[in-house]
């Protein structure tokens, strides 16, 4: 582990990225195991058993578990909850929910993190259409983590994919992405929205989570009296994906995705688009 100068942003060896590679491969099918496990019926505190099953059995530690008392292996939210609702016994899905189930694990040492939202049963057209955006917006960021770029161009790419989606979406700008590495969370700090060319230049050995959040509504957001638990203030839906990405001298390697690829994209708009 080295921290790089000045702006104590971490950067790995390629044996550092291999390693946490592994860990972002528990977690890419953990994730998997629950998409498949989601159905009208399950309660999210099932779910929740079947990550820590998951994680535990691959030989790996759930990064959510104590983390500042955290109660439960993953994150499960539903509808208006944006990011770090709590599983819960009395939490039954029903047909048109939405989840968003973030999971993270650590594996000698090394952390991986990513969340996928998924519709349960038949959801509206508007609520896919929220998903499509999201997680569109995800690869647009990813596309960016390139050395010689800058910070700012990964949160310009999500914030303009999101606009030129042709919704009319909130982004969510309380939480945001991350550094991560031999810890779970780290600088640099990632929005999700922002101008290009701005912020630290990155280089090979950084690894981002990546991490856009959207509503169907305003930006604003809540804190429930849980202390964890985040929801939008008009009580919209949200959607929330996120990966674990490795800069590397040959463009981004997606550590979370079970063949590790960046899609082929086009250029979601100019920039004037997101002014």
């Amino acid at each position: 582990m080295r921290l790089r100068r000045g702006a104590g942003i971490e950067i790995k060896t390629p044996e550092e990225f291999a390693r946490m590679r592994e860990a972002g491969l528990v977690v890419c099918r953990t994730l998997k195991a629950l998409a498949d496990a989601v159905r009208p019926g399950i309660t999210t505190a099932e779910l929740d058993a079947i990550a820590a099953r998951e994680i535990e059995g691959a030989g790996a530690v759930p990064s959510f578990l104590g983390y500042f008392g955290y109660p439960a292996t993953i994150c499960t939210s539903v509808n208006e909850q944006i990011v770090h609702g709590i599983p819960d016994p009395e939490q039954r899905l029903r047909s048109g929910d939405i989840i968003s189930i973030d999971c993270g694990a650590v594996l000698d040492g090394w952390h991986g993190d990513a969340a996928l939202s998924v519709g349960i049963g038949e959801v509206s057209a508007e609520d896919q259409a929220l998903l499509d955006a999201c997680a569109a917006a995800l690869w647009h960021g990813i596309a960016q983590a390139r050395p010689g770029n800058h910070l700012g161009d990964i949160s310009h790419a999500v914030e303009r994919s999101v606009i030129a989606s042709g919704g009319r979406y909130g982004i969510v700008r309380e939480y945001t992405g991350h550094g991560i590495g031999s810890a779970m969370h780290m600088e640099p700090t990632v929005p999700n929205f922002g101008a290009p060319g701005r912020g630290p230049r990155l280089r090979a050995g950084m690894a981002l989570a990546i991490e856009p959040m959207i509503t169907l509504g305003g930006e604003q957001t809540v804190e429930l009296a849980d202390g964890w638990t985040v929801v939008t203030a008009d009580a919209s839906r949200a959607a929330h994906f996120e990966h674990t990405v490795a800069i590397t001298p040959d463009g981004p390697w997606v550590l979370t995705a079970e063949d590790g690829a960046v899609l082929p994209l086009s250029d979601p708009g100019s920039d004037s688009d997101a002014e």
